[in-house]
C-alpha cells in the first residue's frame, strides 16, 4: 500500500467511485452529476477516463470524448493523453491511472473512474498477471499459425482456456498458446497470481449502466451519424496523413476502418455509416457480455443513468 493510498486519519480507505458501462450509456453525464453532488457537500470530484479509445488525442470525435462544454467545469484526466503513434495497453493505462488516482486522493478529493473498457478497469483493480517474457521464436511460431491450427493445439495443451475462448479469436487464442508453450504453465496459473491491483487499497463505490440493448443500439446509430456530421471524416483524414502503422489501436478504433474505406473509394459514405453503426453495435454486445460475466456480481446494475444517484452513492457522499 502506497503512502498516498494508506488509510486516512479516520481509519478509512480512500474513496474511489466507478461508473462503468457500454458505449453510449450515459456514463460521462452521470460522472459529472456525481461530481456536482460531491461539490454540494464541500468535496471535489475528479473524473478519470477508463475508455481505451478516449485515451487517444487523435480520436476526439470518433471516441465521443467529452467536450469542454460537456465537462461543465469538472476536471477530467487521462482523456486524450496518448498520441496515436503510441499504443496504450491495459498495463500502461493502469500505471497512469494509479498515479492520477493517488494524486487526487492525496489532495482529499474523490476520483470518479468512468469508462467502458472492462480490461482496463479489472487490470487497475485486480492487477496484472506476472507472465514471464515470451520467447520471441515461440511467439513468431505461434502467431504464424492459422487460427484453426492454433485453437486445435490450445485444446490439447490448455483445454480449460480453449473452452473459454471463441475458436476464431485469433489474438486471445495465440496469446494463450504462446504462454503455455513458452512458460510451461497455462495462462490461468499466471492470472491467479495477478499483482499490482489497487482494489484492496480503496473504498470502491461502483455502479454499472446497462440500458436495454434496443435503446442502446438506437443511441449508437444516432451517435455515429452525428460523428460523421461533426468532423469524423476529417479526423480520419488527419490520421491517415500521419502514415501510422495500421496495426496500432488508434487505426483499428471503431469508425476508422469504415471511414478509411470511404476515403479510399471502396464504398460510399452511406455504407461507411452503416458499417460504423454495425461495428458499434457489435462492440456494445461484447461490452454487455463482459459486464455480466467479468464485473463482480455485487456491483449493482442500472438500466438508466437517471437512477437515484444520491441514494445509491449515499455512503460516499456522506463520508
Amino acid at each position: 500500500m502506497s503512502k498516498d493510498q494508506s488509510p486516512n486519519s479516520s481509519g478509512h480507505l480512500p474513496a474511489l467511485a466507478l461508473i462503468a458501462g457500454p458505449t453510449a450509456s450515459g456514463k460521462s453525464d452521470l460522472a459529472v452529476r456525481l461530481a456536482f453532488a460531491l461539490a454540494e457537500r464541500g468535496r471535489r470530484g475528479v473524473v478519470v477516463n477508463a475508455d481505451a479509445s478516449q485515451v487517444y488525442a487523435d480520436l476526439a470525435v470518433l471516441s465521443a470524448r467529452p467536450s469542454a462544454e460537456e465537462m461543465h467545469g469538472v476536471e477530467h484526466r487521462l482523456f486524450g493523453a496518448w498520441d496515436g503513434a503510441t499504443a496504450c495497453s491495459a498495463a500502461d493505462w493502469a500505471d497512469a491511472a494509479k498515479r492520477e488516482i493517488a494524486a487526487i486522493q492525496a489532495q482529499g478529493d474523490v476520483p470518479i473512474l468512468v469508462g467502458g473498457t472492462g480490461l482496463y478497469i479489472r487490470t487497475l483493480l485486480d492487477g496484472i498477471a506476472p507472465v514471464p517474457e515470451i520467447d520471441a521464436t515461440m511467439r513468431d511460431e505461434v502467431r504464424g499459425l492459422p487460427v484453426s491450427e492454433a485453437y486445435a493445439a490450445l485444446k490439447a495443451e490448455d483445454p480449460d482456456r480453449a473452452a473459454r475462448l471463441n475458436a476464431a479469436d485469433t489474438t486471445r487464442v495465440a496469446r494463450a498458446l504462446e504462454v503455455v508453450r513458452s512458460t510451461g504453465k497455462p495462462l490461468s496459473y499466471w492470472q491467479a497470481r495477478s499483482e499490482g491491483g489497487i482494489g484492496a487499497e480503496v473504498d470502491l463505490h461502483a455502479a454499472v449502466l446497462l440500458p436495454p440493448r434496443d435503446e442502446l443500439y438506437r443511441r449508437c446509430d444516432i451517435r455515429f451519424a452525428r460523428m460523421l456530421e461533426s468532423g469524423a471524416v476529417e479526423e480520419v483524414e488527419a490520421l491517415l496523413a500521419r502514415g501510422l502503422d495500421p496495426a496500432l489501436p488508434v487505426m483499428r478504433a471503431i469508425g476508422v476502418p469504415e471511414i478509411t474505406g470511404f476515403l479510399r473509394g471502396e464504398w460510399s459514405l452511406s455504407d461507411a455509416q452503416s458499417k460504423g453503426s454495425q461495428a458499434t453495435r457489435n462492440y456494445v454486445k461484447r461490452q454487455f457480455t463482459w459486464a455480466n460475466h467479468q464485473f463482480p456480481g455485487d456491483w449493482q446494475r442500472f438500466e438508466s443513468h437517471d437512477f437515484p444517484l444520491e441514494s445509491y452513492f449515499e455512503r460516499l457522499l456522506l463520508n
